[in-house]
């Protein structure tokens, strides 16, 4: 498949943050990634959305080979842009997490999401509501032991 992230899982291999979610949140429920109010989650899936179809796939590898010397300049170009609308989203969806105050899909995909914008260090004082949203989340064992520094598979100039 040449995919990441990627799971095997129930016989399948899936690909795409999204449909690896979804599928869990399907055949796992608990604890629930989606809220029960449809207003909620919806809020939670146009933040998904925003940030693995508007933010993330401007940072794909095969998108900075393209735009050689200028991909550091063209990665915190498209962050910044992408970040300025969620931090104004955020400050009216969010409680402790991005949706009110339990951990959603829109959780799972705001941290991989920072660590991107670390990783091209992006100033991050402009998104304070980001950063604290980001900060909370990785007080949580779950975010700790899964993120992007912390995979096997990460290369070692990028590991935690």
């Amino acid at each position: 498949m040449q995919q990441v992230p990627a799971l095997k899982i129930d016989g399948i291999t899936l690909s795409q943050s999204l449909a690896i979610i979804n599928y869990l949140e399907d055949t796992h429920p608990n604890p629930r990634l989606l809220p029960q109010d449809p207003k909620k989650r919806a809020q939670v899936r146009m933040i998904a959305d925003h940030i693995v179809s508007g933010i993330q796939p401007l940072q794909n590898v095969n998108v900075l080979k393209q735009m050689g010397d200028k991909k550091m300049e063209w990665a915190q170009n498209c962050i910044a842009i992408g970040f300025q609308a969620l931090e104004q989203i955020l400050q009216h969806t969010a409680g402790r997490y991005c949706v009110g105050d339990e951990v959603s899909m829109a959780d799972l995909c705001l941290v991989p999401q920072v660590a991107n914008a670390e990783r091209f260090k992006v100033d991050m004082a402009p998104y304070p509501t980001i950063t604290r949203i980001n900060k909370d989340l990785l007080e949580l064992e779950a975010f700790k032991v899964s993120h992007p520094s912390r995979q096997p598979d990460t290369p070692a100039e990028l590991r935690a």
